[in-house]
């Protein structure tokens, strides 16, 4: 007991205390530094999940605990437990070694290149391999030894093998013996619990029929994790599969955006695709959805600030080698849909995914999921788009996730300029579920954190350019709008290719720091100015989220003033027109948000004209447009500090 214990409390690739993570397809327990690398591998990886701040099916936590305390690491650690290992000079991670290149290079090679693990003896068929470590393995999830059944599927069982004699998977066998573990591990790698066996029977009617209920219930659910997921991200609230509920489809509250040609066009394109291609979209949005709703958890439950980091930066789901280059580009662009775009693409793959499960067929279309991404993340512009600019100029390796072969990559792209924040959520379900000020109020505490250290943080830029460089040339991530994605990333300038306008609704006119005034000017102010500027910047922010956290909104409007002079007093340090074109993003990011802040905050004047205020709405926006100024601040003085130090 006392070593399942002490197992408990390390973490499982660099032995620190208080793992906080898990690993739920390898059976781990990580801590946060390590969890940073894992997430840059991807989910066909390794699946990350915190273990307090996200939600866990409880036999989901129970299959990871046991594997954890029954030793599931030395699967993936298994020629390290040799001495011979130790006289090589292979050894795992420790809790002194830096993140990069140390740890990242030692989880690599644990988990995706599988250096570690046993070998099985070649054989000239590997089919033969695989299928007899299948056949072991639909034998071994009627017994409670999930640790084994973790290594058959590390060496290749696969957890939906149809067994050609007995005529069922793997999933029949536990469920027909009640292993409720064994059939999360299965799902986990792949079961799919709506498989029919030779009978006509599903893992689901086997678990019914041996009275196994709590296990039933558990494969329905994993039978509309997918949904399910898609569904709660938006609304706050999953389906009630016991009373016949398989699915619940938000609604836009605005819906009239939602009727324009391109929207529905778009949605027509998704209807036609064919099951194969849809499934596939469905999966990757489910990814999407599993990236953002994670850097909410990991940026909340971070001790240290976000602004200045060497944890891994995850701005776009990673390459999974499996696919196709066409889907992995497909897949690094969901990061680029703002709020409304995003919860658009859901919507609409939760109201297919019925529309297919009732069997209502469209006719075939050879339209890819690649136009139809395009046309989404184009419906809500205001200015055409040069479509036939390419958004990546090939997929993203695991070396592109590399600071300065991202940034070299963005800064190829025409739309730098006019890469500003987002427009609103307008999602009603999400409003009316869930409390969207207990949203807010962790978004206000994560970024009244980062702001507490600003000071000290710019000063310590100052001193440590050198270190910033490569940090310094990042493309800035996306921040959308929904309190699942409390996005405020240490990056700098411009993810790879955004190339989309912004509809401004704020009084009177946004001013164009690209303006041209004078001739471009490479000059830059002081990098003591600008910090000075920076930190009355921050103090005012600060004040206008105490009001927010205090449900003072009388207050919103003169502490957005105070902001907008300060801002201004900034933005006046810097030439009419910078020669820099990060510079000029930067000021334009920085001016805009400060009048859309504006604009958010005179909505909360009583007697406003238009549809009743949603203060819980405003809210958000309020917080949105601080973290947006934030952000520019901090690009502005880690541009000044690198180039006065050049």
């Amino acid at each position: 007991m006392s070593k399942r214990l002490r197992s408990s409390e390390v973490c499982a690739d660099c032995s620190g205390p208080d793992p906080s993570w898990a690993s739920v397809n390898r059976g781990t327990f990580i801590c946060d530094e390590c969890c940073g690398v894992h997430r840059s591998l991807g989910r066909h990886v390794s699946q990350v999940r915190h273990l307090k701040h996200a939600p866990w099916p409880p036999t989901l936590l129970q299959m990871v605990e046991t594997l954890y305390n029954n030793g599931a690491n030395s699967i993936w650690e298994h020629s390290l437990l040799d001495p011979a290992s130790v006289m090589s000079g292979r050894r795992k991670a420790n809790p002194q070694d830096k993140v990069h290149p140390n740890k990242a290079e030692f989880i690599r090679a644990k988990y995706q290149m599988l250096a570690f693990v046993h070998r099985l003896p070649c054989r000239d068929d590997d089919s033969v391999t695989a299928k007899d470590l299948s056949k072991q393995l639909h034998s071994s999830v009627r017994t409670g030894n999930l640790e084994t059944c973790l290594r058959l599927l590390s060496l290749g069982a696969q957890a939906n093998f149809f067994h050609p004699e007995k005529g069922n998977t793997p999933l029949h066998v536990a469920s027909k013996a009640g292993q409720i573990l064994q059939a999360e591990l299965l799902a986990v790698y792949g079961a799919d619990p709506g498989t029919q066996d030779s009978s006509g029977k599903t893992p689901v009617d086997y678990a019914r029929q041996g009275g196994h209920h709590e296990l039933a219930e558990r494969l329905v659910e994993i039978q509309y994790e997918l949904t399910d997921r898609l569904a709660f991200y938006l609304c706050g609230r999953k389906p009630d599969h016991k009373n016949g509920q398989h699915f619940i489809i938000p609604q836009m509250a605005d819906s009239s955006l939602d009727l324009s040609e391109l929207a529905k066009a778009a949605k027509k394109k998704l209807q036609s695709l064919s099951n194969h291609l849809f499934e596939e979209l469905a999966m990757d949005v489910y990814d999407e959805v599993d990236r953002r709703e994670t850097d909410a958890v990991w940026l909340a439950t971070q001790n240290h600030s976000t602004l200045v980091t060497e944890t891994t930066v995850v701005p776009f789901l990673p390459v999974n080698p499996e696919y196709s280059s066409t889907r992995n580009q497909g897949r690094q662009k969901l990061a680029r849909f703002n709020a409304h775009e995003f919860a658009t693409l859901v919507i609409d793959i939760l109201s297919d995914a019925k529309r297919r499960q009732q069997g209502s067929p469209l006719s075939g279309s050879k339209d890819n999921v690649e136009l139809i991404l395009k046309t989404i993340s184009n419906q809500h512009s205001v200015e055409s788009q040069d479509n036939d600019q390419p958004d990546y100029d090939s997929v993203a390796s695991d070396e592109d996730t590399d600071l300065e072969a991202t940034a070299s990559k963005a800064n190829r792209q025409k739309s730098l300029d006019s890469d500003l924040s987002d427009g609103p959520v307008t999602v009603q379900e999400f409003m009316e579920v869930k409390n969207a000020l207990v949203a807010s109020e962790a978004k206000i505490q994560q970024l009244m954190k980062v702001n507490n250290n600003l000071s000290d943080e710019l000063r310590i830029m100052q001193k440590k350019a050198s270190r910033l460089e490569k940090q310094n040339s990042t493309p800035e991530s996306d921040y959308d709008n929904t309190p699942n994605d409390t996005d405020l990333d240490d990056t700098g300038s411009g993810r790879k290719g955004r190339q989309r306008s912004v509809v401004w609704q704020g009084d009177g006119s946004v001013p164009d720091t690209a303006e041209p005034h004078a001739a471009p000017s490479p000059l830059l102010p002081s990098t003591e100015d600008v910090i000075r500027k920076t930190e009355q910047i921050t103090k005012n922010i600060q004040e206008l989220l105490r009001a927010a956290q205090e449900n003072k909104h009388d207050s919103y409007i003169p502490c957005s003033e105070r902001i907008h002079v300060a801002v201004t007093e900034m933005a006046a340090l810097f030439p009419k027109k910078p020669k820099s074109d990060t510079v000029r993003t930067s000021l334009r990011l920085l001016t805009s948000s400060a009048y859309r802040l504006q604009s958010e905050c005179k909505k909360t004047l009583p007697g406003d004209p238009g549809p009743p205020t949603d203060i819980q709405l405003v809210t958000q926006q309020v917080i949105q447009c601080a973290y947006d100024i934030a952000k520019a601040a901090k690009q502005l003085v880690t541009i000044t500090t690198k180039e006065n130090n050049n």
